[in-house]
């Protein structure tokens, strides 16, 4: 990749939040701690679900996929960034940059249907609960997140590809990992086109996962209100809760990064934002279904129960 002076760009330099030591130091604590209640999360989630007989449930199968790709979308940003503040090297090559580009492109997109697809599984078995073993069969399952792994891919190398074919005039990326938007900063051409395309795939990949997610729940709201006992109300909403909960958190955030014009442009603005899907979401949504879903909180116990028996 050429600068306008003519000279290669083989690295780049992540400047991050600060160059002040106790700052770094402070936010490398704050971090680490936050990645590792990621991981423990997480993998106790997936470990959880896999030991038990939830495991069978089309839900908990949308779920154990959900934690696994909470876990790489978090660890394809925390650990350069923790070893950022660590050492203090902040430079990262070419290739490394796309490649954290890649993976958390991809991982997050795939975040954004696998959300989408569990909004339409809580639909069916809501709303069709006769029909939800016919129609949520494990194959389907399979084809569902197959296809929202492929989508992710897809998207994930036609936005690194257009981002790493424009020029850069500089290295120096105000940010904490290699993202489009501080990238199209450094570019030297007119790059409004890539822009627009960036916008129009970003909107389509929002717009189409919210508007599914939005008529799942117009459905699920209209069901449970037509629901004689307020008991039954009140436990087929908290078999939702949580994942709606993760839906609003989670494409809250990215409509705030992406989906709105000028969102590329607010440099500090981006930083926070990013930081909430990339680091802090991934963190929370164990303890989200952990501490909202009965199932959950019952394999839990048993878990436990059993530990302290042995």
């Amino acid at each position: 990749m050429q600068e306008a002076n003519g000279t290669q760009v083989s690295e780049f330099i992540l400047l991050g939040f600060s160059d002040r030591l106790e700052v770094q130091l402070s936010l490398f604590l704050l971090f680490l701690l936050i990645y590792l209640l990621t991981l423990i999360g997480n993998l106790g989630m997936i470990v959880l679900i896999q030991t038990d007989s939830l495991r069978h449930s089309p839900m908990y199968f949308f779920l154990t996929n959900l934690s696994f790709v909470d876990l790489c979308v978090s660890s394809s940003v925390t650990p350069r960034f923790l070893y950022s503040l660590f050492v203090g090297k902040k430079v990262i090559s070419y290739s490394a940059c796309a490649t954290q580009m890649w993976f958390c492109a991809n991982f997050a997109i795939i975040d954004c249907y696998l959300l989408a697809v569990m909004g339409y599984d809580r639909f069916v078995a809501i709303c069709n609960p006769l029909l939800y073993p016919v129609i949520m069969t494990k194959n389907i399952c399979f084809k569902l997140v197959f296809g929202c792994y492929l989508v992710g891919i897809v998207i994930a190398t036609i936005h690194t590809h257009g981002t790493f074919r424009l020029p850069f005039c500089g290295s120096n990326i105000t940010f904490y990992f290699c993202d489009i938007p501080p990238l199209l900063r450094l570019s030297c051409s007119d790059n409004y086109v890539f822009k627009i395309v960036l916008y129009v795939a970003s909107a389509f990949v929002l717009v189409l996962n919210a508007v599914i997610v939005l008529i799942s729940y117009v459905c699920i709201l209209s069901t449970i209100l037509r629901m004689r006992s307020s008991t039954g109300r009140r436990k087929t909403f908290s078999t939702c809760a949580s994942h709606l909960m993760t839906v609003i958190l989670y494409f809250g955030t990215l409509t705030f990064m992406y989906g709105q014009p000028g969102g590329l442009e607010a440099v500090e603005q981006d930083k926070i934002v990013s930081v909430f899907y990339t680091i802090v979401i991934p963190m929370l949504n164990p303890a989200i279904y952990s501490l909202r879903n009965e199932e959950v909180k019952k394999a839990l116990k048993k878990k436990l129960n059993w530990k302290v028996f042995l």
